[in-house]
């Protein structure tokens, strides 16, 4: 077992390095310490639970939502060789029993449970005796009612440190505001833990809003130019789903439906599929997709407007988990805002509850009806400062009209300051319009400095670039304070007029939608995804192994992990493992067949004169040596000399291969040359040229190699 986390990163996991913060967060983890995460999706959260879990003594107990994110995430541990379970409802009386066992004994590094299943019979009072090192908590923002995704059954794990008050506690999450943020810790009592905020940046993701109008035929455009690429469309309603992987699957696409109307055997087996790349494209409601580790999804498209802002970042982060780029698309109408609405409104939430999730719709819709980058408006959200646009989304690909708006800017912030950061968009908009209204009147608003300073501009305007300055981070807002901006470092380096501000100038909406009509879906550029028929090679011979280990095929390797391989085409184990994603135990398992297929992709395409692979002639080397050819003859085939065909053994060696490098040379000759080596400090990567000289020219450089390459081993002789 390594003992440090670089080891155990690179043996288990096969990289060479860690991402931001992930270090960091697991010196925490080890030093007993609790701490929140927030990483987005495909940002390596897993990975900061998973090394200490490695690493420390004990079992580590992940509290996970989903019983397929179980089930995924098990079956990624154990082929990269680590001893995982899980434990619910999915396994029979006997297989729980068995797990509990190993539980006891000590044969387990990780196991996941499902918070209802923790809390249900005896399983938590057996915990004590499990020798629990480590809680961690996936999805916490389910614990808060400020979330996006509550769940009541999340609230009783807040008696975890009651309980076990020296185990310490990782939450982590891809979507918390910091509202949401200070909840997490309040109900996990957890409140003096460290906090890590990752950058919620996913460069590798293109955002694009296409107007929902003829959305199935800009779909089935869309799929057209991905070919054969994984995908996901969320639907609003499980009717949809059905409706819109009807029409996929008349129009010839492998696409099917989930929804949580469907009976499980069902649900599993269209999961099961998608896993397994036999179906492309999913048609689901929110039900699917958050128990999803599938790292190959190249697309996500958003039928329908979601209901905030946390839930589409999550939703759109399934695509692109491994890294490479991949496209979302939302499709957007104002039909879409009075449904979500009309579905808060009829709810039976408390008018608080109610007020909340139309702040968070509304921050939705500014999204999608934005004029500015909208990376910035995802990240500035997630309280992230961005100094510059992605040029990755179709409004920076499409550039709108800005004007230097530093004085509207100041205007609306000073407002803000006034007020003692208390007031929301409809008041300050009165303020800064002068208006007379009882509300105004009541606060003594009309007193202020800036009352009426703003009447130049509609408040329809007023809306627009005070929307503008919230998305791109200049303010903030707190949900949880009646919805009352709030100003941040920006806002004052905006009012002390060291920082200019550039907003979109206002389109009516009558121009707005003129414009609308005008917008098409553009040719995406090509994949950056190596798709060549390597690539394409390996990928079913990743499939036809995934499929005979029951497992899906981003559980043998990822597309990036793919893609690398067929870009360095790597033929030694030592090259192989220098690939992203290949630990030991993934080369003992996959790598030799993967090796084999280059290998035999290089011989079917290397015509005379050309390299198709990199390292070729070692293998050609290797070859002749297997069939038990002489260095010699080897030369003559190969017509090449002697000297290089023990070069091309000695490396081959020094990459694993079997090589028996003390049958091609006689004893006498390697004790001579070993022997005056040492006599003037010679080794292996010096001039040879001294040695060959003090020996008298009477060995060759082709026995000179061979002997220092042996003198390295503990006894050559």
């Amino acid at each position: 077992m390594p003992d440090n986390k670089q080891e155990v990163l690179k043996k288990y996991f096969g990289y060479d390095a860690f991402r931001p913060q992930q270090a960091d967060i697991i010196d925490t983890v080890m030093a007993d310490k609790d701490c929140l995460v927030l990483m987005p999706t495909g940002g390596g959260k897993s990975v900061c639970f998973q090394i200490p879990a490695i690493l420390r003594n004990g079992l580590t107990i992940v509290i996970s939502p989903l019983i397929a994110l179980m089930k995924d995430q098990v079956e990624a541990l154990r082929s990269n060789g680590i001893n995982a379970a899980f434990l619910n409802s999915s396994l029979s009386s006997s297989e729980q029993d068995q797990v509990m066992w190993q539980a006891k004994v000590g044969e387990l590094k990780l196991l996941y449970i499902a918070p209802e299943r923790l809390f249900s019979g005896n399983t938590f009072e057996f915990l004590k005796d499990w020798n629990v090192s480590l809680f961690a908590i996936d999805e916490s923002h389910c614990i808060s009612s400020w979330g996006h995704d509550f769940r009541p059954e999340y609230r009783q794990l807040n008696t975890l440190k009651l309980r076990f008050p020296n185990v310490p506690v990782i939450a982590l999450t891809a979507t918390a505001d910091r509202v949401t943020r200070r909840d997490i810790l309040k109900q996990l009592n957890i409140e003096n833990a460290e906090i890590f905020v990752a950058s919620f940046d996913r460069p590798n993701l293109s955002l694009t809003v296409l107007p929902g109008r003829k959305r199935l035929q800009q779909i089935q455009s869309f799929i057209n130019k991905h070919d054969s690429q994984p995908g996901i469309i969320y639907c609003l309603s499980r009717k949809g789903t059905e409706t819109v992987a009807a029409s996929l699957q008349s129009a010839g696409f492998k696409a099917d439906f989930y929804h949580a109307g469907l009976a499980p055997e069902k649900r599993s087996r269209v999961q099961e599929q998608f896993l397994k790349d036999d179906i492309q494209i999913i048609v689901a409601t929110i039900a699917f997709g958050m128990g999803i580790d599938k790292s190959n999804v190249r697309w996500v498209i958003h039928y329908n407007l979601p209901s905030n802002v946390e839930s589409f970042y999550q939703e759109i982060g399934r695509a692109g988990r491994d890294g490479s780029p991949s496209d979302t698309v939302l499709f957007y109408s104002y039909l879409d805002i009075i449904t979500r609405q009309d579905m808060i409104n009829n709810s039976d939430q408390s008018a608080e509850q109610k007020e909340l999730l139309h702040a968070k719709l509304n921050r939705m819709k500014q999204y999608a009806e934005a004029d500015i980058c909208r990376r910035r408006i995802l990240l500035s959200y997630f309280n992230e400062a961005v100094d510059k646009d992605c040029g990755n989304c179709d409004v920076c690909q499409n550039p709108r009209t800005r004007f230097d708006a530093t004085i509207i800017a100041q205007k609306a912030l000073s407002g803000i300051a006034r007020t003692n950061q208390k007031v929301a968009m409809g008041m300050l908009i009165d303020i800064l319009r002068g208006s007379r209204n009882r509300n105004v009147l009541h606060y003594g608003y009309e007193q202020l400095p800036t009352f009426g300073v703003g009447t130049e501009l509609r408040g329809e305007e007023w809306a627009e670039y005070i929307s503008q300055l919230l998305n791109s981070g200049a303010m903030d807002i707190a949900y949880d304070e009646a919805h009352a901006f709030k100003l941040n470092p920006v806002s004052r380096q905006i009012l002390k007029g060291e920082r200019k501000v550039e907003l979109v100038k206002f389109i009516p909406l009558a121009e707005r939608k003129a414009r609308e009509e005008e917008l098409v879906l553009k040719e995406k550029p090509k994949q950056e995804i190596i798709r060549d028929a390597l690539f394409e090679r390996l990928r079913m011979m990743r499939k036809q192994m995934a499929d005979a280990l029951g497992v899906p095929p981003y559980v043998v390797f990822s597309d990036a992990t793919l893609s690398e391989m067929a870009q360095k085409k790597p033929v030694s184990e030592a090259q192989m493992k220098a690939v992203s994603g290949i630990g030991a135990e993934k080369f003992r398992r996959y790598g030799e067949t993967f090796i084999n297929e280059i290998v035999a992709f290089a011989k079917e395409n290397t015509k005379p004169g050309t390299r198709v692979v990199k390292g070729m002639t070692y293998i050609e080397t290797l070859d002749l040596y297997k069939e038990g050819y002489s260095v010699k003859v080897i030369a003559e085939k190969r017509e090449l000399n002697a000297v290089t065909i023990i070069s091309h053994l000695i490396k081959l060696k020094e990459d694993g291969h079997d090589i028996n490098l003390k049958k091609l040379i006689d004893h006498k000759a390697l004790t001579t040359i070993t022997q005056a080596a040492r006599e003037i400090q010679v080794g292996k990567n010096d001039p040879l040229k001294p040695l060959f000289e003090l020996l008298n020219e009477q060995f060759d450089y082709g026995q000179i190699r061979l002997a220092l390459a042996l003198s390295e081993d503990e006894d050559p002789f």
